[in-house]
């Protein structure tokens, strides 16, 4: 197959990762793959070359580059003739390609779900609706979590072109690893009595970091062996207002912000206890990422997040600064399994062969036609989730 992946950049991010771990996988099984990103520069760009994977930006100049940015994906698409585009958060686009190039198959992706709308602006809450009205023209959706197709269709999907594909798990780059523990719980100034509490995401809205930070003071009012640290970046102004929450709860001595890093391995494997505080969530790669390094996870109930910690971390409401510091500090005290025990859960689950092979079955479908007895490539790949459907 000839296939197109656009998304509007290659920085870190759970859906930027996932993107080059199903380009890899692609390219390895035979398929012609091209990633398209909006804005060219970014990180993740190098590894998607150093596979042999091509790249193609389209040098989008801003927001408002619309007409010639739309001119040069219009070109893209004539030139290569890809069989299928897959549209990774980028999906308003393709509705206006649709009518030129009618026979490429267009997928779209759900990566979140429950989305609070007023946390953005104007400009993303239009496009957001405008994405739940025009969902129909897309040939296949494909989900990362139970949760988010459950909520896209109560906003007008049609569940009959859902398919949920679980995100795949790197467990070799993501497993127990005391050497890389040591080395950044030492950049980072930890003492070995230590215990350190982590979130790992960018500075966004839907992440709830406040929530993270309320619950840090309470439990360093109570111990003074915890040292907090966030994993992430974002628009100054949001990292401005998130530091000065920190001085104002009195927290600064105990909190490291990191930025965005690539030893995310490392990052895991440098925590005692994850922290999932978001408000909104589909399959979160943290967390699974987490617990393949064998580390516990206290989350908040959004998304498929309980169905992926299961019994190996806890589950506290939303917002909820009181229940996630208790929780963290019932978790601080006992060990529900062993490193060994949690990476083991996400190796049996997540595997990234198995988010290839479904991806695949569902392009695969589209290419040969529809489906009237349940047998064809995309009902399979609907069934086999390794997450109840």
């Amino acid at each position: 197959m000839k296939i197109v992946l656009l998304t509007r950049d290659l920085d870190y991010g759970g859906a930027q990762r996932q993107l080059v771990v199903l380009a890899s996988g692609l390219h390895a099984r035979g398929h012609k793959v091209l990633v398209a990103p909006f804005y060219s520069g970014g990180p993740l760009e190098q590894e998607l070359l150093e596979k042999g994977i091509r790249i193609q930006p389209l040098q989008k100049r801003g927001r408002w580059d619309l007409l010639p940015f739309l001119f040069r994906l219009a070109q893209l698409i004539r030139a290569e003739r890809p069989e299928i585009l897959y549209s990774y958060l980028a999906d308003l686009v393709t509705v206006i390609l649709k009518p030129w190039f009618p026979s490429v198959k267009i997928v779209w992706a759900i990566r979140s779900s429950n989305m609070d709308l007023s946390q953005y602006n104007w400009l993303s809450w239009v496009c957001y609706n405008l994405t739940f009205r025009l969902s129909r023209f897309a040939d296949a959706v494909i989900a990362n979590s139970r949760a988010g197709r459950e909520y896209y269709v109560t906003r007008g999907y049609l569940w009959s072109k859902i398919v949920v594909i679980p995100n795949g798990i790197d467990t070799q780059r993501f497993r127990p690893d005391p050497e890389a523990r040591r080395r950044i719980r030492s950049e980072w100034g930890i003492q070995d009595h230590e215990q350190v509490i982590g979130i790992v995401g960018r500075l966004d809205p839907m992440k709830d970091h406040p929530t993270f930070l309320r619950a840090a003071s309470l439990l360093s009012q109570e111990r003074n062996h915890l040292r907090f640290v966030s994993v992430g970046d974002g628009p100054a102004e949001r990292r401005e207002s998130l530091h000065h929450l920190v001085r104002s709860l009195n927290l600064t001595e105990q909190m490291t912000w990191s930025g965005a890093r690539k030893d995310m391995p490392a990052v895991f494997n440098g925590l005692d206890l994850f922290v999932s505080s978001s408000i909104s969530e589909g399959f979160s790669n943290v967390i699974a990422e987490a617990m393949a390094c064998g580390v516990m996870c206290v989350v908040t109930n959004v998304g498929d997040s309980a169905l992926l910690v299961g019994g190996a971390g806890e589950v506290v409401p939303a917002r909820d600064p009181v229940a996630l510091k208790n929780t963290i500090a019932q978790l601080l005290n006992r060990r529900l399994h062993t490193p060994t025990q949690i990476h083991r859960s996400i190796v049996e689950r997540f595997s990234i062969e198995k988010l290839v092979v479904d991806t695949e079955h569902v392009f695969l479908a589209l290419l040969q036609g529809s489906c009237t007895d349940g047998a064809c490539a995309m009902c399979t790949a609907r069934k086999a989730s390794p997450i109840a459907l």
